[in-house]
């Protein structure tokens, strides 16, 4: 099976600057792993077993030996991938780039809280069905038998290939790679490609949705009794009715 895992398709909201205006700047800002990119890569490799493949994808100046050197045997970079804030973008990238990997059976993307709506979209471009939220995946005959959590149980599932997994991180990752790992990562092929090389040129245009500010969500005003028990329930009393609760 050849598996494909995405990864370091999001920008870091670390190296993002917010403005006194509320603007954000997200020039400084690269792609950078999700905390669910590990759990994708794991699943991956599972899928592939000894006898399959796993191809690393990612985009703009993402860093494709992070997959490499996490087992995947080689990497595609979009070179020029806008990094949009629109989820259907940056799912039409990922999948014109999944498209010049030949005989793909599963894509794999790390389920993000932030970008949820990827995975299925990614799906929805490819014309493949899709799975979220998935913990673990195996190959099964023709197909994937991919497990999730549905409220207080797990679900198994049988999902046919082509198709396309969100999958979630458990905990956080067990081992990351030593310093024999990531030198032998940048002995791997990493295939450089463009927009227009992939027949998607269009997509290089800047984003429609734009980010006009951020702001702290507003909150309750907390107040703070002292005193005795007695004085304190006077107090609690005396501001339900002011606020007109009682």
């Amino acid at each position: 099976m050849r598996a494909v895992v995405v990864h370091a398709w999001a920008r870091s909201a670390a190296g993002a600057v917010v403005h006194a205006d509320g603007g954000v700047e997200w020039r400084n800002a690269r792609p950078v792993a999700g905390e669910d990119d590990p759990a994708a890569v794991t699943a991956a490799l599972a899928l592939a077993g000894a006898d399959g493949e796993v191809v690393g994808l990612t985009l703009g100046d993402a860093d494709p030996s992070w997959s490499l050197a996490r087992g995947a045997a080689r990497a595609v970079r979009v070179t020029d991938a806008p990094i949009a804030d629109d989820e259907g973008t940056t799912a039409a990238v990922i999948a014109a780039a999944v498209r010049s990997v030949a005989d793909v059976d599963v894509v794999v993307v790390g389920d993000s809280e932030e970008h949820a709506g990827v995975a299925a979209a990614v799906g929805a471009a490819l014309g493949w069905p899709v799975v979220t939220g998935i913990v673990s995946a195996a190959p099964s005959g023709a197909g994937i038998e991919a497990v999730r959590p549905s409220g207080d149980v797990q679900e198994t599932l049988l999902v046919p290939c082509p198709a396309v997994l969100g999958v979630v991180a458990e905990g956080a990752e067990a081992r990351t790679p030593g310093m024999k790992e990531q030198l032998a990562a940048r002995k791997r092929p990493v295939l450089t490609t463009t927009l227009a090389e992939l027949g998607a040129p269009g997509l290089a245009a800047p984003s429609t949705v734009q980010v006009r500010g951020t702001r702290l969500p507003d909150q309750a005003t907390t107040r703070v009794f002292e005193g005795d028990a007695d004085e304190t329930a006077r107090q609690l009393v005396a501001a339900l009715r002011a606020e007109g609760v009682l």
